[in-house]
């Protein structure tokens, strides 16, 4: 048996795997046609202008499908791992498994709202997604810490706490580079700008800033793949309770309305009369 073939290990794989996808398949796109620069532009860069656009757009909203999938398989794995007594315990989990999901969320909202046609909206989606999304790590992060050292070893937890550090640095670099890009560039429409030369005001900034969206997006996404060894000791299946077994309101009356619906052959048309 294959390593993915083992439990759920597919879905985190899968979603690292897709999403790393849309970004390079947009990114080569964007740049080919010459919509962007090829040196570092902004992810959201890559995907407003047709047909990047829209391979950007729909590639994401799959990624936002699986990783609504691998939230809700980790928040019953831990449901599962965790006793009734662990109240903390599972209160955290249900804590990340909405911070999950609204991450999830706002990766929809970045893909359908371009950064160059509604980018407040955008800016909504891009905080959902990677600032609930940081919140959601690190709320993992601490259930990996209550869970060890007899389910979870440290390395475990050491991994995720480094990969949690990294994203929160990421977004304070990201947000200051931003600041100070936007402060020296007013007046000018920055969302709409995707074209930079090296020698103009702002670029510094600029570069910083994308150089960090990057690398947030890249440690985000990566934390997920430590659940690759947790989810190959998972599965989950559906079980069905028939609560009857018709599909009607009461079954009698169905009965008797058919028989009543249903011509006879000693009916004048059957008959020939």
């Amino acid at each position: 048996m294959w390593w993915f073939q083992q439990g759920l290990c597919f879905l985190p794989a899968a979603l690292v795997i897709w999403t790393v996808a849309s970004f390079v398949f947009a990114y080569i796109t964007a740049v080919v046609l010459r919509h962007v620069d090829p040196l570092v532009p902004y992810i959201s860069d890559t995907g407003t202008i047709a047909p990047e656009r829209c391979l950007f757009g729909i590639m994401l909203d799959v990624s936002a499908a699986l990783g609504i999938a691998t939230v809700y398989v980790r928040y019953k794995q831990v449901q599962a791992l965790s006793g009734e007594d662990e109240v903390t315990l599972q209160r955290l989990n249900r804590v990340g498994l909405v911070f999950g999901w609204i991450s999830s969320f706002g990766m929809c909202v970045v893909a359908n709202f371009q950064k160059t046609t509604f980018f407040p909206m955008h800016l909504v989606g891009a905080a959902l997604t990677f600032g609930v999304g940081a919140l959601y790590i690190l709320v993992q992060t601490h259930i990996s810490l209550h869970m060890h050292p007899h389910i979870h070893s440290r390395t475990v937890y050491l991994v995720r706490l480094s990969i949690g550090i990294c994203t929160l640095c990421s977004i304070i670099s990201m947000f200051v580079s931003s600041v100070i890009m936007y402060s020296v560039l007013q007046g000018i429409d920055v969302p709409r700008k995707l074209h930079w030369n090296p020698g103009e005001p702002g670029y510094l900034a600029h570069m910083f800033s994308t150089v960090s969206e990057w690398c947030l997006a890249f440690s985000f996404i990566s934390f997920f793949l430590t659940y690759i060894r947790d989810f190959q000791k998972i599965s989950l299946r559906a079980e069905v309770d028939l609560a009857s077994s018709h599909l009607y309101d009461a079954l009698q009356e169905s009965i008797n309305t058919s028989r009543r619906n249903k011509p006879s052959e000693t009916s004048p048309l059957l008959a020939g009369t």
